[in-house]
């Protein structure tokens, strides 16, 4: 059997079992150079029918202009009042408008409003260029996996997951963010196997998004010997309980670098025994607290075909360009031969 046509079946296997994959998001490709860019948007934090929220929209419109990207990712946190539909069907204007693929995470705040997640799920699959999906029975609405296909060919070279990190715990001795839950974390266990087995038993590169950063995030920006690239103005908050989904991610080898939002006033990256873990940079107009230096932005991602590479920075509204880093060449340490 071949190696496509062991992929072919692990597809299907992954669509049936394990995970969501829309059809759609089988046709995302890299480009001639190798290449795929990705946009990503967080903390839209939009609110019908105030003024601020419109300083979002400009941002997002500046950004997606300048940058072209190839998809785009919605880091959670679309709506912060009701009309809760009216907040996200907002946010997604500006990718929805220029027909860009994208994909949606929930935050802790898109269902505190008059919608559920499914409910305001059923809004976002019913938009032109969604790739988000979800699977029946898991923790959360938006968990899916989206490959990449390879440049020259239909085999997939990459993968993204999108893994909803929840709400609010319902533990009394644990009380705060739910984080990504076990039946997830089993979930990613499962389709990374099936995808790794279906590549001769490689890992294929892969990212991920979610809203609520992990908490391997404070160890890794408070470790005096790690190198932290951006903007960091509070500490991250994190789940009170600790997933263990770092720790599944080191396990399946796939995973390279986590993207996330949730705190306003971080846009930092930083590596973590070597995974890279970065948010991105806050979107929204003034509708909550994101008094970070300078303007409202995002996170560009730049994947490399089938390599465990990529190059990133945070582009504000106003065009200016901060932080540009390549991992993980710049977050390794650089170590003098001893003289002989």
């Amino acid at each position: 059997m071949t190696r496509i046509n062991r992929l072919f079946i692990t597809v299907l296997s992954v669509m049936s079992v394990f995970s969501a994959v829309n059809s759609s998001a089988q046709s995302l490709k890299f480009k001639n150079d190798g290449t795929f860019k990705i946009v990503q948007f967080t903390d839209v934090h939009w609110k019908p029918g105030n003024p601020a929220s419109l300083e979002a929209e400009r941002c997002m419109n500046a950004i997606l202009d300048a940058e072209k990207p190839d998809m785009v990712v919605y880091t959670g946190d679309l709506a912060f009042a009701a009309p809760a539909r009216e907040a996200v069907i907002r946010a997604l204007k500006p990718t929805v408008d220029r027909g860009l693929p994208f994909a949606v995470t929930w935050g802790n705040h898109d269902d505190e409003y008059d919608a559920s997640r499914e409910e305001l799920f059923s809004v976002i699959a019913s938009l032109p260029g969604n790739l988000t999906d979800s699977v029946a029975g898991l923790s959360g609405v938006t968990n899916c996996v989206i490959p990449l296909q390879a440049s020259n060919s239909d085999s997939t070279a990459n993968l993204i997951y999108i893994i909803d990190s929840n709400g609010y715990s319902s533990i009394e001795s644990a009380r705060g963010y739910a984080g990504i839950q076990p039946d997830q974390i089993d979930w990613y266990r499962k389709s990374s196997k099936t995808w790794t087995e279906a590549n001769d038993g490689k890992p294929l590169p892969a990212i991920a998004f979610f809203h609520v950063p992990l908490n391997e995030v404070n160890f890794a920006a408070s470790n005096e010997n790690s190198i932290l690239n951006g903007t960091r103005r509070e500490r991250a908050c994190t789940p009170s309980v600790n997933s263990g989904m770092f720790s599944e991610i080191l396990r399946c080898g796939d995973i390279m670098a986590t993207f996330f939002g949730h705190d306003h006033i971080n846009d930092y990256a930083v590596a973590h025994q070597g995974i890279l873990l970065a948010y991105g940079r806050y979107t929204g107009g003034k509708t909550v607290y994101c008094d970070i230096p300078g303007d409202c932005g995002a996170r560009v991602i730049i994947l490399k075909e089938g390599k465990r590479q990529l190059d990133s920075w945070i582009r504000l509204a106003d065009g200016s360009v901060l932080n540009r880093i390549n991992f993980p060449h710049d977050f390794t340490r650089w170590k003098a031969i001893p003289n002989q």
